[in-house]
């Protein structure tokens, strides 16, 4: 009994002890398993840690690059409208200074019309002077010519106021005679600087009206976006245009057009001609705008070889140097009094030729001379003198013969001509430009100049009708006979020819014509 209680204490004892282990194990065990599970979950929370660190700096980073890509898209935005503003700047400064020379222009006609003014006032002076002058004299010669008739005393009334009234007609006659004489003198003095200063008027309105025509050509553009493309990246696309044609473009608020602007024109047409290919080929750049520019200018002289070459084959003149054949041809881009210079070139060559078989003269040699005339307009600023001296200069330089090099000197007139040749080449040049239809009028300003001297002479009291005739060489003026005597038309023609010198600018002179009628009606009933 001993030994089974002892058993079972021993079996109690071994399942405490084994319970106790287990129990050990166990708690042993769990602390690991949490151990590891807090080792875990301290790897999870530091990749969590590590992860939210990388999110928040790719985060910063994006921030940075969407902060660097907005102010650069701001800064270009800046810039596009700075730049426009300064492009509006410029246009209004232009404008400005545009007003400024038309203000400075009327401030010297004013100043002109101002001087002119005053030298009519002085001259009305004078002239008020000199009748009172006259008068004086006149009423002293009354008064001596009473002394006389007084001392005669058997002249009748009638005889004294006869011979009273001829010697004051013959006194009148003499003065009037002396002081027109001295009138007439003044006028031939002032008629060269006066001559001059219309001249000068009339070459600046002239000038004014066709400068613009004359020097810029206008181009047409695909779309308003072309003129960017045109002026490039802060103009360097406009300024090779430039610095490889030789000419201005001018770019404004005119829409899609761009102006073309230069004294040269042959430069105008390379500009125009590679701005086209440009405007097709769409790649606009500095680099591209050389090619174009240089493939246009290869093209361009061969045309004016080409062209040169046909009108020297067509009149029959041969074994002519290169440089002189290009320099004919781009005469064909040149206009002179309205006309084509190639095209008069050639004119005045058939006339030439056809003077000097009328003669019996050699007509290849005056055909040649008349062809070369107006070369020297085709030149540049490195030949200096007068067109015909400078084209007289370039012929010698190529080869031609002093013949063709004198007669092409002379045809303008300023030097007298030496030879049949040169007689002959200066006849058809003159007979070209007065041919009706050579010389391009302005018919607008010639109805006006028209208009103008018409409404000059419809200005007087008693005038009913004026025409202007014969190109405005002519007014005829209608008066009424109830108002205007047959002794006051005088005096009118001659009030109306003195305000159409001082109001009007012309060439030449105008006959004024003052024509009065009287008309008595009568009907029989």
């Amino acid at each position: 009994m001993n030994l089974e209680i002892a058993i079972l204490i021993s079996g109690l004892l071994g399942l405490f002890i084994g319970t106790f282990g287990f129990f050990i194990y166990i708690r042993m065990t769990g602390q690991k398993a949490i151990q590891a599970a807090e080792k875990e979950a301290e790897k999870i929370m530091n990749r969590a840690k590590s992860r939210v660190n990388k999110i928040e700096k790719d985060a910063q980073t994006r921030v940075k690059d969407f902060e660097s890509r907005a102010k650069k898209n701001a800064e270009n935005e800046i810039r596009k409208e700075k730049q426009k503003i300064q492009n509006f700047e410029k246009q209004i400064k232009e404008k400005e200074q545009r007003i400024q020379n038309e203000v400075k222009r009327k401030e010297s006609q004013l100043s002109s019309k101002e001087k002119e003014l005053d030298d009519l006032e002085q001259k009305l002076q004078v002239g008020e002077t000199r009748l009172q002058e006259m008068e004086s004299r006149a009423r002293e010669h009354i008064a001596e010519l009473e002394r006389k008739l007084q001392a005669t005393a058997n002249m009748s009334p009638e005889q004294a106021k006869k011979e009273l009234l001829d010697n004051l007609s013959e006194e009148m006659r003499q003065s009037m005679a002396i002081e027109l004489q001295k009138i007439e003198d003044e006028a031939q003095k002032e008629a060269k600087s006066k001559a001059k200063h219309i001249l000068a008027v009339a070459l600046s309105r002239y000038a004014s009206e066709v400068s613009t025509e004359r020097t810029t050509t206008s181009i047409p553009l695909l779309g308003e976006e072309m003129k960017g493309k045109i002026i490039g990246r802060e103009g360097r696309n406009i300024r090779a245009m430039e610095a490889a044609c030789g000419v201005d473009l001018i770019i404004d608020e005119t829409p899609e057009t761009v102006i073309i602007s230069s004294f040269d024109p042959v430069r105008r047409e390379v500009a125009r001609n590679a701005l086209q290919r440009l405007m097709e080929d769409g790649r606009v750049h500095p680099a591209r705008i050389e090619e174009v520019v240089e493939r246009v200018k290869k093209d361009l002289f061969n045309e004016m070889k080409e062209d040169g070459e046909k009108v020297c084959f067509d009149l029959g003149v041969h074994d002519v140097h290169p440089n002189i054949i290009r320099v004919l041809g781009s005469l064909k881009y040149r206009q002179g009094d309205g006309q084509n210079l190639l095209a008069q070139a050639q004119e005045v060559a058939d006339l030439a030729g056809y003077l000097a078989e009328d003669m019996g003269v050699n007509s290849s040699v005056v055909k040649r001379a008349a062809l070369f005339h107006s070369i020297g307009r085709a030149l540049d600023h490195t030949f200096e003198g007068s067109y015909a001296f400078a084209g007289s200069e370039f012929l010698r330089k190529n080869g031609e013969s002093k013949e063709v090099v004198r007669a092409v000197r002379t045809h303008t007139g300023e030097e007298e001509p030496s030879s049949v040749t040169g007689h002959i080449v200066q006849a058809a040049f003159n007979l070209s430009r007065s041919r009706p239809g050579s010389k391009r009028g302005n018919l607008d300003s010639f109805v006006k100049r028209l208009a103008d001297l018409e409404s000059v002479a419809n200005s007087f009291d008693g005038v009913s009708r004026s025409y202007a005739v014969q190109s405005g060489k002519e007014i005829r003026v209608l008066v009424e006979s109830s108002k205007v005597t047959d002794d006051q038309t005088t005096m009118l023609s001659r009030d109306i020819a003195r305000k159409i010198e001082r109001e009007l600018n012309y060439t030449g002179q105008i006959k004024v014509s003052v024509m009065r009628e009287t008309r008595i009606v009568e009907h029989a009933r």
